[in-house]
């Protein structure tokens, strides 16, 4: 704009051009050229130069009666050794009778240098523990869908100690039902000793809550005195603090692994198949309650 401004002041004032020509041949208004003339004529060289555009007042800005109580008492307290964070500052003035919000509290004192930058603080759910603190305080149980290399189809189930990540019991199964979790479950606490409580997800071998009715599992746990927690609705609860992907069965397509399986003498005897033969063809488990059995024949696998 100064170029323009110096062409312009050039043109009308040394050249004496009539400013309606100049304001034509520049591309300017007729009015701007007269301001320019008149500031030329009163600051000379200065009025060539870009100006601010700044308003020249703010009506809402802060009086600088209140940025003196603020900084005054800043001083005040940090000098008797008191708190003098902006809230703190706030309830003083307020009971001043000025009123001046902690936001605006903190602008003026970070204006003024009177702020110390901190790093982010650690959040507080950091220092909470996920995992149990005792062997047998907390088991973990999930099932997920596995396709052998023959292309049968078969489901996991797993029984997992959170403490140690010690996977408990791990067995195949042609379909997971309700009784399917309540027969593994109570052979894998024949071995282990019960636990004192168990975290599964929402399903509804898991838990019929949902339906305002308890099935076979949640009878049973109750009847045993276990507590029973359960992840929020369409989550899978996993330990935050280690990984659970050493209790997961391989899903390699190249070369697909058979699951783990538990010793003979602790196989469940009601299991629809033996977990070392290879499945027979899926079934509809017509004689399993419909809340007790999942939904779908061919479940997603669990991410």
């Amino acid at each position: 704009m100064s170029s323009t401004a110096r062409l312009v002041i050039t043109a009308v004032v040394h050249q004496n051009r009539p400013v309606a020509e100049v304001a034509a041949t520049y591309g300017v208004h007729r009015s701007w050229v007269y301001r320019l003339v008149r500031r030329y004529e009163q600051d000379g060289e200065a009025a060539l130069e870009p100006r601010s555009r700044r308003p020249k007042t703010v009506p809402r800005a802060t009086s600088a009666e209140k940025v003196t109580a603020i900084l005054a008492l800043r001083e005040e307290l940090t000098a008797a050794g008191h708190d003098a964070g902006p809230a703190t500052i706030a309830e003083h003035l307020t009971r001043r009778g000025v009123t001046v919000s902690v936001a605006t509290i903190w602008r003026t004192l970070n204006r003024h240098g009177l702020i110390t930058p901190e790093p982010k603080k650690r959040p507080k759910a950091s220092y909470i523990r996920f995992e149990a603190s005792a062997p047998n305080e907390c088991w973990q149980s999930d099932f997920t869908h596995v396709r052998l290399k023959g292309g049968t189809d078969t489901e996991v189930i797993t029984w997992l100690d959170d403490h140690s990540r010690y996977a408990l019991s791990v067995t195949a199964h042609t379909v997971i039902t309700g009784q399917t979790v309540t027969t593994t479950f109570q052979t894998t606490a024949a071995e282990h000793g019960l636990p004192a409580t168990v975290l599964t997800d929402n399903g509804l071998v898991y838990t019929t809550h949902s339906l305002k009715a308890r099935n076979s599992f949640q009878r049973l746990l109750h009847k045993l005195g276990i507590h029973q927690k359960n992840g929020a609705p369409n989550h899978t609860p996993r330990p935050r603090a280690r990984s659970n992907a050493s209790s997961r069965p391989s899903k390699s397509t190249s070369q697909p692994e058979r699951p783990r399986t538990t010793s003979p003498s602790s196989r469940p005897t009601s299991t629809p198949s033996s977990p070392t033969t290879t499945p027979p063809a899926r079934t509809a488990p017509s004689a399993v309650a419909p809340h007790e059995r999942r939904t779908s024949p061919h479940p997603k696998p669990s991410r």
